[in-house]
């Protein structure tokens, strides 16, 4: 991949050396500054002035939509959608009625179908070409010039200007054909999964990056797997069940429970596991709960609840589930052999364990399925929501309870996730550190 370092100030040239190439916006600077002898891509944002160009200028200029000027330097031409991302036929259709050199193209990415349409262009794009997604979830298209046939690709000195982008050190050192693993899910605003992933990454010595892709849906998801050459990816809400329709095979414990967390990439074929039943075992062995013949009631019906299921059903626990869905909790029970009961009628001093599988504490701050009142020191608590104390929480260390904590279940499953991508199965500690 050929690196070019977008320069903010004349000043960047000293942080710009390390890069293949500069890009010299004449809106930012104004005129073309001594680029050192670098490949040199001035931009321009507004009417076409070669005048502006130093003596034996031999680079490259990017006139936007502009008409072609009069010359022999290379021409680039480039279309910015801010918005969106047309389909790859309206892609391909805008790029190749430019009159240029190398047709550059970058569009705002929504959704992973932008992704998928994005990849398609690139192999219909007639010639030399650059085609980026703009935003946070088009910051893969960034490292996979590769893959796109991108002829350079942007990274920033100093601060990034917009999310998604890469600083000319990280594209540097990342390169062609770097791991690329990441989370799906809606929101991922709170997640500490990249932070935590990527932190493993580091110590382990792999070159690669863990990136989010927050998406309304999880159209093309597969194609955008395998397209991008991503190696996996961790699944969060809404789409632990979903995704199973996207894969072209599922292990046997996510098959039971229902729900996958984890896709492993083997050279296309994608294989769907649930790491977060690790995760459950991790969290409550840390905190010393033995669940083992026990009682325990769970708050939600989701895919989370059903890991939980299926870890309790193997301690040979009986569990209530007790939702505010009843149909889905009802469908839970009954999966997993276990008993329905309503929330309101559910009294939490006959069990052993109270667990909370809903997004209360993180995502949502409405009241608990269950009240809080019946807590007392004879009850052990589990609350998978991670990141600050909950109110769950809170309430079961003012009793004195014993607590398993979402973070240890984060790093725990989190780990397993990473050994299943990499082989690399000691990165608890480092990932349980990192929440810290």
């Amino acid at each position: 991949m050929r690196v070019c370092a977008s320069l903010s100030g004349a000043s960047d040239m000293d942080s710009a050396m390390e890069a293949d190439m500069v890009e010299v916006r004449l809106d930012l600077l104004g005129s073309v500054p001594d680029t050192r002898g670098k490949d040199t891509l001035v931009t321009y944002r507004d009417p076409v002035d070669l005048s502006v160009l130093p003596e034996g200028f031999s680079g490259m200029i990017d006139v936007g939509e502009q008409p072609r000027p009069a010359t022999d330097l290379t021409v680039v031409g480039s279309y910015h959608d801010y918005d969106a991302t047309p389909d790859a036929d309206g892609i391909v259709s805008k790029l190749t009625a430019m009159d240029a050199d190398i047709r550059k193209g970058a569009f705002r990415v929504n959704r992973l179908a932008d992704l998928a349409s994005i990849l398609d262009a690139s192999k219909r794009v007639p010639g030399r070409h650059v085609l980026l997604g703009m935003g946070a979830l088009g910051a893969v298209t960034r490292i996979r010039a590769d893959v796109l046939g991108n002829e350079f690709s942007f990274g920033y000195i100093g601060e990034p200007t917009a999310p998604g982008q890469f600083s000319v050190r990280e594209m540097l050192e990342l390169g062609d054909g770097c791991t690329v693993l990441g989370i799906l899910g809606n929101p991922l605003g709170k997640s500490k999964s990249p932070a935590m992933q990527n932190a493993a990454l580091r110590a382990s010595g792999i070159r690669g990056v863990y990136l989010p892709f927050e998406t309304p849906d999880l159209e093309r998801a597969a194609d955008v797997i395998r397209g991008y050459g991503i190696r996996g990816v961790n699944v969060t809400i809404p789409f632990k069940q979903d995704i199973i329709d996207h894969l072209d095979r599922v292990d046997s414990v996510a098959e039971r429970i229902g729900a996958v967390n984890t896709v492993v990439n083997d050279d296309g074929v994608l294989t769907g596991y649930n790491t977060d039943v690790v995760g459950i075992g991790c969290a409550l062995d840390r905190a010393g709960i033995d669940v083992t013949d026990g009682r325990a009631v769970v708050m939600g019906s989701g895919g989370a609840a059903r890991a939980c299921l299926e870890y309790l059903a193997s301690r040979n626990c009986e569990v209530t589930v007790a939702a505010r869905n009843e149909e889905t909790g009802r469908r839970l029970a009954s999966e997993f052999g276990q008993k329905y009961r309503s929330p309101s009628s559910v009294s939490v001093r006959m069990h052993d364990l109270l667990v909370n599988c809903t997004p209360v504490g993180m995502y949502s701050d409405g009241p608990y399925p269950i009240g809080l009142d019946g807590i007392d020191r004879g009850l052990a608590v589990f609350d998978m929501v991670y990141g600050s104390e909950t109110p769950l929480v809170r309430a079961a260390r003012e009793k004195d309870c014993r607590v398993a904590y979402g973070a240890d279940m984060l790093a725990g499953q989190g780990a397993e996730s990473f050994r299943l991508w990499t082989g690399i199965g000691d990165a608890f500690g480092i990932m349980r550190r990192e929440l810290e």
